[in-house]
């Protein structure tokens, strides 16, 4: 984000609102009859009143101020104190550089987004980027009341987030699902773009389930969208101001408001927001596969000069089936192509995507396949990313049972070391369990430095959600000797 701002392709911005069209009643029909012609809006594929539209969704979109306050940073830079002084014409060579420590103090950093009311007690929802690191977040309604927010749980998969202020009986936004809308429908988007508060536009349905590569979960609905920034996070709204969509982002060659837009929909939306209410982190039930449209697939074959007969050309092509993964115990192997799931027929990648992301670890679903051309079926158990079908819930520093913090300047002369997280006092828990004394230093975890307490707490993040919920951790007991710890997590969700 950082200035609300993603990019894709040449440039993918704050998403938005929808190109502004021109509704006038200059359409043409081949046949028209009298009667109709008398009552122009009662004839199919005319424009609509969407004032109605406009003021239902309106007080529910608001404007979310984001605010990174300044940080002091130390940062290691190459200095030599006398420069070129004694060696202007480089005849001894490159000087020996001595390593500086300088402290840095950051910017504070503000951005402006938008958000949508989901209920009237104060949980609103917006896009990923619109809040990540932030310090502070400031939302204004549309009747200009101010409350300070707090994150109830963020997902970088979907690019979506939950907030929520403390406050009653605020207006909250219809949702239905994004499944009845239908390519050329009308609808509105609305948000704060460029800091203008409560603007409206214009445009239909240009596609579903666009797939860009932006996110690791994804099935976007297209608009013709006028976007600008401080857009991300607003409404999409149908032509009865009901929610479909969150406004997420845009394809624009220039890097204007010429492009596409792109909304999240609620069908995947509504997911997100259950499982971080009800869990924290979102439950994604995975079938365990890689692949992509079939259609993608033949044609890159046929690019090689092999000709290619899947006995379709719709559906996901499976180029490889996870090991002890769900599709992998159901019996699918290479070189299979999924053609629905559940009764529902599935032509590309981005459809599969936005039927399991309603899912969760241990729903069943059934998959419609054709192996070697054969049509086959098969109920497949989803998994969560460890391989099994438990609830998987985010932790956090407190599973250790340790207090830490980062090391100071002299400890690290001592130690003749960079960076590092010092335990300064275990209780009940992970480090107790595993040995791990007061005085010890922590220098990498599963590999990754550890600079700031920020980094240890992604580290159990990450690690408690994927197939080896363990810590490897490295690092130096007070007198230099070097030890290694291996912290498994899995009791502790």
């Amino acid at each position: 984000m950082k200035k609300i701002m993603k990019k894709i392709t040449k440039s993918i911005l704050s998403a938005a609102g929808v190109v502004t069209l021109a509704l006038g009643t200059s359409f043409a029909f081949c046949t028209i009859d009298k009667a109709m012609a008398a009552s122009p809006a009662a004839i199919a594929g005319q424009p609509v009143d969407l004032t109605v539209a406009a003021e239902k969704a309106l007080p529910c979109v608001v404007h979310i101020k984001y605010v990174q306050n300044s940080k002091v940073r130390e940062v290691e830079v190459q200095s030599d104190p006398f420069g070129d002084m004694f060696d202007p014409f480089g005849f001894f060579g490159q000087r020996q550089q001595t390593p500086q420590k300088r402290k840095v103090q950051t910017p504070k950093k503000e951005a402006t987004g938008s958000g949508v009311i989901i209920s009237e007690d104060g949980y609103i929802v917006t896009n990923n980027h619109v809040v990540e690191g932030a310090d502070e977040l400031i939302v204004t309604l549309n009747d200009n009341r101010e409350f300070s927010a707090r994150i109830i749980g963020t997902d970088k998969n979907t690019d979506l987030a939950l907030i929520k202020v403390t406050a009653s009986g605020l207006p909250a936004i219809k949702v239905i699902s994004s499944d009845d809308i239908k390519v050329g429908e009308w609808v509105l988007a609305i948000g704060h773009p460029l800091n203008l508060r409560a603007t409206v536009t214009a445009g239909i349905v240009s596609a579903k389930a666009r797939s860009l590569g932006a996110n690791g979960v994804e099935a976007f609905i297209q608009t013709d969208a006028a976007i600008n920034q401080g857009n991300s996070g607003g409404a999409l709204v149908n032509a009865r101001g009901e929610l479909i969509g969150i406004n997420a982002m845009l394809t624009s060659p220039t890097g204007s408001n010429i492009g596409y837009g792109f909304a999240i929909p609620t069908t995947i939306m509504n997911k997100v927001v259950a499982d971080l209410k009800e869990y924290g982190t979102v439950q994604r039930g995975l079938i365990g596969i890689q692949g992509q449209d079939a259609r993608s697939y033949i044609d890159s074959q046929k690019e090689q000069g092999k000709e290619i007969d899947l006995g379709t050309n719709e559906g996901i092509y499976v180029a490889k089936v996870i090991d002890d993964g769900a599709a992998a115990d159901a019996g699918l192997e290479e070189g299979d192509v999924i053609t629905a799931v559940d009764g529902q027929k599935v032509t590309k990648m981005a459809e599969l995507q936005e039927i399991l992301a309603t899912k969760r670890p241990g729903d069943k679903v059934t998959l419609s396949y054709l192996h070697k051309k054969s049509k086959k079926n098969a109920t497949v158990t989803l998994k969560n990313e460890q391989g099994n079908t438990k609830v998987v819930k985010d932790a956090d520093l407190d599973v250790l049972g340790a207090v830490l913090r980062e090391v100071n300047d002299k400890e690290k002369a001592e130690l003749d070391i960079k960076y590092g997280l010092k335990v300064t006092k275990v209780n009940s828990g992970r480090f107790r369990e595993r040995g791990i004394p007061v005085g010890f230093v922590i220098q990498t975890v599963n590999e990754q430095p550890m600079k700031e307490l920020s980094d240890l707490n992604e580290a159990v993040k990450s690690a408690n959600k994927s197939k080896d919920p363990v810590l490897y951790i490295k690092g130096l007991y007070p007198s230099g000797k070097k030890e290694y710890f291996t912290v498994p997590l899995e009791d502790a969700k």
